[in-house]
This record gives structure tokens, sequence and C-alpha cells, in this order.
């Protein structure tokens, strides 16, 4: 969709304004301004974005737009089901999976996604309270959440330990797992770029890099572009769900008008009081081993609410390593030895992530067999 921003003025807009006076957050009374997109709009947007994870910019994207239709929608507003060619999509939807997880049900990631772990954990709710089974969620499956409220484990996050009984079950061994790598941007998008250099170029090969050394350990791994070629976040993130991936690695660098600006970031799928706990813990990782390695600055982790964060169904980071405008970081981005770093401490987290922690070394010693360059 075309971006919105301040000066825009059209229904687009009004709805928007209509979103964010229902959350508190913007005061909507005066019809003249109904559909205006004024400051007090733009204030408005960007608090939510804060709120949901996004990025905070005071303009309305895909994202931002898909995040406010969500939050339009709380639980018995309308009948949810499972579409398999139009998933429904909600705060309401959210609002079910929590409940489901607290009350013992595996309804899979909080992402307001309907899909089948949530149909699958409905029916299962329904079964054992002498329900029609049918993975629709109605009046009668809302009266039956409310009657096992003392049921529920609150506080925490409850889908926590069988994510980590997952990685524990897949085992400390690399051989056999299978790892997505999306070097950013692509094709005609070359990403930030300066001088001769450009994101595009540098993200690809540090992809290579990891994805040889991933091979060599008997790892499959699929890169979500070539070298000139291009996609959406939507359709890297369709790519990797396709595969049935057990992780997702997305390489980026980032730039700024102020060149101070340096370091290195690495985000998780979060939003709020919702996360992916797997996520987090190997956003932690390469974070501290790409920082240990190479002695950048830390910027640490973060949630976020991302699109291809949102829509992949298995444990999803994306790494922001460094700044192309940033007079110390430049000069790293471009040098091989300095992105064969970044690849080794990227592999020892991934090889962490699924260590047992008595087993787990301390961050920066970890050194996997040498590889062929």
């Amino acid at each position: 969709m075309q971006l919105l921003r301040t000066g825009d003025r059209n229904p687009r807009v009004a709805e928007i304004r209509r979103v964010l006076a229902t959350l508190g957050l913007l005061s909507n009374t005066d019809p003249g301004l109904a559909d205006l997109y004024d400051a007090p709009t733009e204030i408005a947007v960007r608090a939510f974005q804060q709120r949901r994870g996004l990025t905070v910019d005071g303009l309305v994207g895909d994202e931002t737009w898909e995040s406010l239709q969500s939050a339009r929608w709380r639980l018995g507003d309308r009948m949810l089901a499972h579409n398999a060619t139009h998933q429904m999509v909600g705060d309401d939807v959210v609002e079910l999976q929590r409940q489901l997880l607290e009350i013992g049900y595996n309804a899979g990631r909080q992402d307001g996604r309907f899909g089948l772990l949530t149909a699958s954990a409905l029916r299962s709710l329904q079964r054992d309270m002498g329900l029609q089974s049918d993975a629709v969620c109605g009046p009668r499956t809302l009266r039956a959440l409310r009657q096992i409220e003392a049921r529920r484990v609150v506080g925490g996050r409850p889908q926590m330990l069988r994510d980590l009984m997952a990685v524990a079950d897949a085992g400390p061994n690399l051989l056999g797992k299978r790892i997505v790598i999306d070097p950013g941007h692509g094709g005609d998008d070359r990403g930030v770029a300066t001088d001769d250099v450009c994101e595009a170029d540098i993200v690809y090969d540090l992809a290579t890099r990891l994805e040889g050394r991933l091979t060599a350990l008997g790892v499959t791994t699929w890169l979500t572009r070539g070298p000139g070629v291009g996609s959406d976040d939507l359709e890297r993130a369709h790519f990797a769900n396709l595969q049935g991936a057990d992780l997702v690695l997305s390489l980026h660098i980032d730039a700024s008008p102020c060149a101070n600006a340096n370091g290195v970031a690495t985000y998780y799928y979060g939003a709020g009081e919702v996360s992916s706990s797997i996520g987090e813990r190997l956003a932690d990782l390469v974070q501290r081993e790409v920082v240990a390695r190479t002695g950048m600055l830390d910027g640490r982790i973060h949630g976020k609410s991302w699109t291809l964060l949102l829509r992949t169904v298995m444990p999803t980071i994306r790494l922001e390593l460094g700044y192309l405008s940033s007079p110390l970081d430049q000069p790293r981005l471009v040098d091989p030895d300095f992105r064969d770093r970044v690849a080794e401490g990227l592999l020892a987290a991934i090889q962490r992530l699924y260590l047992p922690r008595e087993q787990d070394p301390p961050t920066g010693v970890l050194r996997l067999p040498a590889f062929a360059r």
C-alpha cells in the first residue's frame, strides 16, 4: 500500500484514526478532522508502533496497517475459525491463543494468526469439554474458556517449556538441522549504500560464508535469494515455512544520518508480553558471539514484530551488522576477514542454542572445525 503520512487526507486515514481512538491513543471528536493525518495522529501512530514492536517512524505502511487492523478485534467480537486460504488475523486470535496456552493446550506461538496449531488446540479443548469439536470459537467455546479459569497457568510464558523441550529433543548435533539464511534486499533493492559498497552485496557474501560452514557440518541450508535477485519479507517468510526450517537468520546492515551511529544489534519476534522464547535465546547468543569476536559496540537485542519475524513459524532472528554510514563500522564491513569472524560467531551461536546448558561454553571461545574458504 502507499505510505500514509502527515498531511494526507483520505478514507484510510479515517479508519486509522478510528482504531487509534478506540485504543485510547487519539481524541477523534472533531468531525472536520476525521480523515486528516495531522500531527496528533502521527504522535498516536508512533505510540502504537512502539507498543506493537514496529519501526517507530510515524508512517503507516503495510506492517503498521496490518497491525492496526488486528488491533480492531477483541475476543468475542466475531466467530473465529481456521481458513486455509484466508487466515483469520487479529488481537482476538492472540487472546484465544493465550488462553489456550494458559490451560495447557499447544496453540503454538501467540502470533495472532489462526493457523493449524491453534485449530488443533481448540478442537482438543472442545473435545475435553464435551462440545462439538469443530475448531470454531463461538459463544459456547468462550463460555467453556471462562468456566476453566482456575486451571490456568498465569504469569511467565506458558509456551516456553514446550519450546525448550523441542530444542532439547532436537539434540546437540548440527547434523540434520535445517536452516534458512536470508541475505536482506537484493535485485533492484541494494539496501543502504555508500561509495561503491552496498548492503545487498555484503550480506550476500556473509550468507555464503555461513552457508559453507553449516553445510560442512551436515546442516541443510537454503538462501532466500541469489546474488542478483530479491523478494519481499512476506515471500521470504513463506519460503522458510515451506522448507520446514528449524531456524531463520536474516542478515542486514544499517545506516544513519548521524555518523556517530555504530554497532551491532539483533532482533527477535516480540511485541509487548508476546515473544518467541527460542528466538530471544538465539538473538542473545548471536549478539554476544558477534560482539565478542569483532569488538563492535553492543546494541543489544530487541523484540520486534516485523513481517519476517512475525510470519515465520520457526524461531527467526534479524542481525543488523553495523552501519555503512559509520567511519568505525564501514572499514570492518568491507573486510573479508571481518565477515569470516562474523560467520564463525553465527555458527557458534547456532551450535550453542542446541547444547545443554551444562555443556554451553563461555561466549567467544567455541571453535568448530576449520573449513575450506
